[in-house]
């Protein structure tokens, strides 16, 4: 079987995800950094495959925000795995809003975070996107047995987890995780030239 080149993107929205408009203050902005380098940093760390680059989303807000842009740079300072930072919201679909206003979030967001994301790309006939939630640790073999499992299943289009854990982090406490509704762990398959097309994004 052939080998498709690919570029598999760890995405994260930090801000601009679901009610008040994805943002709760300074405060709240300073503790959700703050968890992110506590936990899932050291996760992604430990991947066993670094074979992903990470993808921050903000708000457009956030482009000067100077917490934003020190993450940035203490971020870039790890040179384990590629990171880019985009600026045009959302770019999955967030369910707190009616379909009709999605749709267009979901466009400007994918059409306005191009730029940046040419840059990490490359010429490569497959993007994985899965979904990296700011305070979500996946096991250490997440990347490598996904990239595995399309490889094996050319036809799959989407994988995902269902099952999990889940901790305190304050008291460090840990319990199985096995919501009634399936949570946002999955990774799609996009074939390049509809990943960068929003519409058949969209559509996709």
């Amino acid at each position: 079987m052939e080998s498709k080149k690919i570029t598999h993107f760890l995405y994260c929205p930090f801000t601009g995800l679901g009610l008040y408009h994805g943002y709760r203050g300074k405060r709240w902005l300073r503790n959700r950094i703050k968890i992110f380098s506590q936990f899932v940093l050291p996760s992604l760390l430990a991947q066993t495959s670094k074979n992903f680059v990470l993808w921050i989303s903000w708000r457009h807000e956030e482009r000067t925000n100077s917490y934003v842009q020190e993450f940035k740079k203490f971020l870039n300072s790890f040179h384990e795995f590629k990171t880019v930072f985009t600026y045009s919201g959302v770019c999955f679909w967030d369910d707190k809003y009616p379909a009709e206003i999605v749709q267009v979030r979901l466009a400007d967001a994918v059409h306005g975070s191009l730029i940046q994301l040419f840059d990490v790309l490359g010429s490569v006939d497959y993007v994985y996107m899965t979904i990296q939630p700011s305070d979500d640790c996946y096991h250490k073999e997440m990347v490598e047995q996904i990239q595995y499992a399309f490889q094996k299943m050319p036809d799959i289009q989407a994988l995902g987890f269902k099952r999990g854990y889940i901790m305190n982090y304050r008291t460090k406490d840990v319990a199985e995780y096995n919501p009634i509704t399936i949570p946002p762990f999955f990774t799609i398959k996009f074939p390049t030239p509809i990943f960068i097309e929003p519409l058949k994004h969209i559509e996709y």
